[in-house]
């Protein structure tokens, strides 16, 4: 491989636009191709856009000077190349698959249109720029909406529509809010916060439905027969791996493109980073790994390039923090990872402050730290983390975990 290897990354998110700034870094120039019109963006952002906190241009990413605009449609790997939605092709001596997620769209009746097959006017998932765009223009003081899904997504969406005095009801399947992160107590702050931003939240509630009148939604149906009057329906159930193009081309594919620790799929001139990659058996869905996936990828293309590079670079799994940090006049902010439910014979260390809405809990297993949830005031979070990535044994009389508990300096 030569420095004027055509390295393709496919993809102009979080994770194609590191690859390719570190690429140019390290002297490899790529080409950037990417679906949509705008600028890249961080996507994690998009809910601060919604509640109108920041704008379009303040989420930007720092992006290489030009992505090439297009749907790829194909790849051809016996000729090497990509082919777009406009008859074009690209050629590649090394592609990066970033393509990303898309939203989970449930089975509801009166989702689709039959004939149009689109989603009526006024339900919008919520994973792009446009559907966030669209949110914005649709919604106004005292507007109806319903989400449905009270994950990361659809807690972060409900938060947004309510600083825009939107009339808001959240819909969540499961027991509680973000039960994957968090455990019942934190879940409850996380309740309680909403109810006090004035959303209506309906927990073990499932949706059938949605009625519409006109190809515009009017409601929302209940499993129970109940109706949720709706001018707007967010649809936050979750993404999956886009792995069209992937399985198209004939590369492996299982929950993600699967990938080894030096990143590459089936095909070894074929590489996949991001949320369609999955690695040891893992999708993580989230920024971190995505970013680290491209830092390394950079470090080994650029040696096989020939223009530095680390040779021993390799992937081999990120222990990734979800945090979600609810700005604004209502602030609020939370950080879960790890195991948050402990197993018999763990050791649990919990404080909670009712009056100031403030959370703390790790789990402790042979004497080290394998999970926590922290609700408010997240000072310790830093050193809470670089513990428990570290995976060190602690020290046996356990004050100083409970120091960094208690120290909001710990960051």
């Amino acid at each position: 491989m030569t420095s004027n290897t055509r390295v393709v990354v496919i993809g102009a998110g979080l994770a194609g636009v590191r690859l390719a700034r570190r690429l140019g870094e390290l002297g490899v120039p790529s080409v950037l191709v990417g679906e949509e019109e705008h600028t890249p963006y961080n996507r994690v952002l998009l809910a601060d856009v919604l509640a109108g906190r920041y704008t379009p241009e303040v989420i930007a990413l720092p992006a290489p000077a030009a992505v090439t605009r297009g749907r790829v449609t194909g790849i051809d790997r016996a000729a090497r190349e990509v082919v777009l939605a406009d008859g074009s092709v690209i050629a590649y001596d090394t592609l990066v698959l970033a393509t990303g997620s898309n939203p989970v769209l449930p089975a509801l009746r009166g989702l689709f249109d039959p004939e149009r097959h689109e989603l009526p006017d006024g339900v919008h998932a919520f994973r792009t720029m446009d559907d966030c765009l669209g949110l914005s223009k649709a919604v106004r003081p005292g507007t109806k909406a319903v989400v449905i899904g009270g994950g990361l997504l659809g807690v972060s969406a409900a938060r947004a529509l309510a600083q825009r005095d939107a009339q808001v009801v959240l819909a969540q399947q499961s027991e509680r809010l973000m039960e994957r992160q968090l455990d019942p107590s934190a879940s409850k702050l996380v309740r309680r916060h909403l109810t006090d931003l004035g959303v209506e939240v309906h927990t073990e509630s499932r949706v059938r439905g949605v009625r519409c009148v006109g190809g515009a939604v009017r409601s929302v149906e209940m499993a129970d027969g109940y109706a949720l009057d709706a001018a707007i329906v967010v649809l936050a159930c979750g993404v999956h791996p886009r792995v069209g193009i992937a399985e198209q081309a004939g590369l492996a594919v299982h929950k993600g493109v699967i990938v080894d620790d030096e990143l590459r799929t089936s095909d070894p001139r074929i590489r996949a980073i991001g949320d369609c990659a999955q690695h040891d058996g893992q999708v993580y869905g989230l920024a971190t790994p995505a970013l680290e996936q491209a830092d390394v990828l950079a470090e080994l293309i650029a040696d096989e390039a020939g223009t530095g590079g680390d040779a021993a670079a390799r992937y081999t799994g990120t222990r990734a923090l979800t945090r979600l940090t609810l700005t604004g006049q209502d602030f609020f902010d939370l950080a879960a990872f790890g195991e948050t439910e402990p197993r018999p014979g763990d050791d649990v260390i919990q404080l909670a402050d009712a009056t100031r809405g403030t959370y703390r809990k790790v789990v402790v297993r042979d004497d080290r730290l394998v999970g926590g949830v922290l609700v408010g005031e997240l000072g310790t979070v830093g050193a809470l983390a670089r513990a428990w990535e570290g995976a060190e044994p602690l020290p046996v009389n356990g004050a100083p975990l409970l120091h960094l508990l208690t120290n909001d300096g710990g960051s």
